[in-house]
């Protein structure tokens, strides 16, 4: 190089568009990454909501002394321990349940019924996700103890 001549400096034109065409590309797979997520994350926190008041439930009766429900409401997507907080069954998620037809009301909710001294109604609540892969909650009817098993697509 002569003297007093200096290099050019920047970005060749190929060099731009490869960045850019990179960015295109990240832009257009962030949105499939994030809704995969967003239903992974609805579906873990429904399982354990369920979960949860389906042990709180069986807690409430065998401390308090006292019969206490959980009660699905297939029609509204919604369960809960009755007399409690009432949780929504987010939309790309299905409910299944299965209890006595003892415990079926008016407005077709469906209930499981746990007794003082440790026994149950009975039944189970499925919670599938959109690929019909999901998790059985079974309550048993004679411990009350609420088991949990894979439902496979």
């Amino acid at each position: 190089m002569p003297k007093g001549v200096r290099p050019a400096r920047g970005f060749t034109l190929v060099e731009l568009l490869v960045v850019f065409a990179l960015i295109a590309l990240m832009a257009a797979l962030v949105p499939i990454a994030f809704g995969r997520l967003h239903e992974s994350a609805q579906y873990r926190d429904t399982v354990r909501a369920v979960l949860a008041d389906l042990r709180a439930a069986r807690q409430i009766a065998l401390t308090q002394g006292v019969e206490a429900r959980f009660a699905v409401n297939l029609p509204a997507r919604s369960f809960g321990v009755v007399g409690g907080a009432t949780h929504e069954v987010p939309e790309p998620l299905a409910l299944h349940a299965v209890m006595a037809a003892e415990e079926q009301g008016a407005d077709g909710s469906l209930a499981i019924r746990f007794l003082p001294r440790g026994g149950a109604s009975g039944g189970s609540v499925d919670i599938l996700r959109p690929s019909g892969g999901g998790v059985r909650l079974r309550v048993d009817w004679f411990s009350g103890r609420v088991e949990q098993e894979a439902i496979s697509p």
